[in-house]
């Protein structure tokens, strides 16, 4: 009976272990497939036929000699193995005693910079590879500003291939130096340097003997023991309605994931855009009902009066409201094979909003190997630059930098509905700083010479016709 109380002990343990996302960026070659191959290698979490399976490929096509290719546990696309790169981004779970990990393995070419953004989109800390041969190169420099437009806060510089450079110290220190340089303006708040080679295992998971003068920890360590609860956003309530559940005549509740923020019981919230304001009656979930709940928790709100909020609107706390414009500047990655159409408008998803929208202006593209800013008339795949948004009825909305989940979204495109760009808000923009001034259309229903008794099925049309983002005003 002791037993299976362990066992269930044991269970219950790991289902509260907190998760880990992560991802690794570096050059071609420098070592990313094998230091996750190592990581899982090292930290006993391989089945045996996968070690035999790895044994016998690395014999038949590895790239590492006599050693183990670590490489081939990640590369598993045929074309990935024949050249001995990443193209896909490849996820990898694995958990210790500590934590659960998912790491996204993604490629170094600037032509898959994409799929460097997607793997990125919901990490909390990215390792970056430098070749000690090589130090900080154009890649490094590209792929940390990523990382910083993204919003990742903690970053660890993981100079490889120690062993080829007779585990320098001043070698080390000197790519760090230069590292620090750069990434210093681009406001990344934490960021550790460690030494190691993937293939020998040195610092991975056991500290070496071969670095004396490395005084720090090995990366498994770090990866265990770095502090990320304090990432989300608590101070602002943002709570997007994805669904309206209303099972019988007694309960009428509002479901989605809170964005950021902390909701208690008794909370006095905001409908946005109506504006209209409620108390929080009680927090469902699955498991049963809540006195508090905070990000990324999916929950149910019932409110003590009946007020109309259906899919794509908000809720807030009264005093803490976030930003409702139609007009915003945003950093922009595109990602669509087909170049950017400026007269074309797009859909945008925002939270669970959607609406229409255009872009306005580019005012400069980003060249992510010099961080040089240039001004062009369109972009193409995997070009970033800084635009300006219309948006055909109002977002509610946060600058990425506070707060990811509510600052970010998505271009579709109307036709081919291919995800077309991704976009960071950096703030709103001034309607007199807009370079076209273009107001919401408006109706005059007296003036169009529209009976009374008909108002209440126009406004039941224009309200779908905002649902799918077309926002027009009716005049009575």
């Amino acid at each position: 009976m002791g037993e299976t109380l362990d066992i269930k002990a044991f269970l219950d343990k790991d289902e509260q272990k907190d998760l880990l996302r992560l991802l690794t960026a570096g050059s071609v070659d420098d070592g990313k497939s094998t230091l996750i191959g190592r990581l899982l290698f090292d930290s006993k979490k391989l089945y045996e036929d996968q070690l035999d399976a790895l044994e016998r490929d690395s014999k038949r096509m590895g790239n590492a000699g006599e050693h183990i290719d670590y490489a081939l546990l990640l590369d598993g696309l045929k074309a990935e193995r024949e050249q001995g790169i990443t193209i896909d981004v490849a996820y990898r779970y694995f958990s210790t005693n500590n934590r659960k990990f998912i790491i996204a393995d993604t490629p170094g070419h600037e032509q898959y910079t994409r799929n460097m953004i997607t793997g990125g989109s919901t990490a909390n800390l990215a390792i970056i590879l430098v070749d000690a041969r090589m130090g900080v190169i154009t890649q490094t420099r590209r792929h940390t500003f990523l990382v910083s437009l993204l919003g990742i806060k903690h970053v660890v510089l993981a100079v490889n291939k120690m062993d080829l450079v007779d585990f320098s110290e001043d070698r080390f220190n000197e790519i760090v130096s230069d590292y620090m340089k750069f990434v210093a303006p681009l406001g990344i708040p934490d960021v550790n340097c460690i030494p190691l080679s993937a293939l020998d295992g040195d610092n991975v998971v056991e500290k070496s003997d071969r670095t004396p003068w490395y005084k720090g920890i090995s990366l498994l360590d770090f990866l265990e023991t770095v502090h990320i609860d304090n990432d989300h956003n608590l101070s602002d309530f943002r709570f997007p309605v994805q669904y309206v559940l209303r099972p019988n005549l007694d309960f009428r509740g509002f479901c989605g994931k809170v964005a950021s923020g902390v909701v208690r019981k008794g909370d006095k919230v905001m409908a946005l855009p109506s504006g209209k304001v409620s108390h929080v009656k009680s927090i469902v979930t699955y498991d049963g009902e809540l006195d508090y709940a905070f990000p990324p928790q999916a929950i149910t709100l019932t409110l003590e009066d009946e007020i109309d909020v259906s899919r794509g609107e908000m809720l807030v706390h009264p005093d803490n409201l976030p930003i409702v414009d139609r007009n915003f500047e945003a950093m922009l990655v595109w990602m669509d094979e087909e170049p950017m159409d400026v007269n074309k408008s797009f859909f945008i998803k925002q939270t669970t909003n959607m609406s229409r929208t255009r872009i306005d202006s580019i005012k400069y593209k980003v060249d992510v190997n010099t961080m040089e800013h240039s001004s062009v008339p369109f972009l193409s795949l995997n070009e970033i630059a800084r635009v300006v948004l219309t948006t055909a009825k109002e977002l509610f909305f946060d600058p990425y930098k506070k707060n990811k989940s509510c600052g970010s979204f998505i271009l579709i495109d109307p036709i081919t509905n291919n995800t077309s760009a991704v976009g960071m808000i950096i703030d709103r923009v001034e309607t007199k700083d807009m370079n076209i001034a273009e107001d919401i259309p408006v109706l005059n229903l007296p003036g169009l010479g529209i009976a009374p008794e008909h108002y209440a099925a126009i406004e039941k049309a224009v309200k779908e016709l905002e649902r799918q983002g077309f926002a027009v005003k009716l005049e009575k």
